[in-house]
């Protein structure tokens, strides 16, 4: 019987032990019967997508990011329209689309799902052609990815304190909106275009979104007295969101958002510039992924 080749990719920025420690937990838990694997780092930024390219290229069974929702963002970039599937371990800080999908947070448990070779397929969106996995947005939350990712501390301590400390300077923007031919004006704190179900730390900004369901949730955020803060943020832990009066919520497969001053959105928790106007739209079942 040939074995079947995984090729892991670690961004190594997250520290030589957790190299070890995945290098480790490979060794002693994939099994060796079933699959060969190899190792890779990334070397610089999007050079998971390149390594994740030429793996599917060489006929890779699957390859495995071993990382957080940007990691995974990245491999799946690589792999999207290849027969390679896409597998994950959960070793970023926040890891919401693992804990969408319910994959195990214990490396360990983690690599045994995977030797159970359980595949299914996710949807994949697009926001002006870049991809996103989890969720892409256009307002607070670009603003917290950008802050995150220049924060040189991580974890949910340091997230927390940025949400709170721009919660209270955050000023909201009337967007145009449009949802599959529908048009909305809102006045609004947050959009957010869904596939996964919350940002990470269990923070459900959707948390009806279904990653196989062929469609995106719409989540807007409308201006709110500033003192509610803590209370949406807790509605958001609990799953309760979209309950709150301040919240809408809508489906759609094509969004477009725009606003004059628009310049930010997020991807999977990047930051990138963008053009006054997005469009965001969904590839039903894009990429084969190993799932619980």
């Amino acid at each position: 019987m040939s074995h079947k080749h995984i090729v892991f990719i670690v961004n190594p920025k997250s520290g030589v032990e957790r190299q070890k420690e995945i290098s480790r937990a490979v060794t002693a838990h994939l099994d060796t019967q079933l699959y060969t694997h190899e190792i890779l780092n990334t070397q610089y930024a999007k050079h998971g997508t390149e390594l994740a390219r030429e793996a599917a290229a060489k006929g890779a069974y699957a390859v495995v990011a071993v990382g957080g929702d940007g990691s995974v963002n990245d491999i799946a970039h690589g792999l999207v329209g290849t027969s390679t599937i896409l597998g994950i371990i959960p070793k970023g800080s926040g890891n919401g689309m693992a804990r969408t999908m319910g994959i195990p947070l214990d490396v360990a448990a983690a690599v045994q799902l995977i030797n159970r070779g359980k595949v299914g397929n996710i949807d994949v969106g697009y926001a002006n052609e870049r991809m996103f996995v989890s969720n892409a947005g256009v307002a607070f939350d670009a603003l917290i990815s950008k802050k995150f990712a220049k924060s040189k501390k991580r974890g949910l301590m340091v997230y927390s304190w940025l949400v709170t400390k721009y919660l209270w300077l955050y000023k909201t923007w009337k967007f145009n909106i449009t949802i599959d031919g529908k048009k909305l004006h809102e006045n609004a704190f947050m959009v957010n275009v869904a596939n996964g179900t919350q940002f990470g730390y269990n923070f459900r900004i959707a948390p009806m979104a279904r990653y196989d369901d062929g469609i995106l949730d719409i989540i807007i955020i409308r201006k709110f007295p500033k003192i509610l803060g803590g209370l949406i943020a807790f509605r958001a832990m609990t799953g309760t969101i979209a309950q709150s009066p301040y919240v809408q919520h809508h489906t759609g497969k094509e969004i477009t958002i725009s606003h004059p001053s628009l310049s930010l959105m997020q991807t999977d928790g990047d930051a990138h510039p963008c053009s006054n106007s997005i469009t965001f739209r969904v590839v039903p079942g894009a990429q084969r992924v190993l799932v619980p």
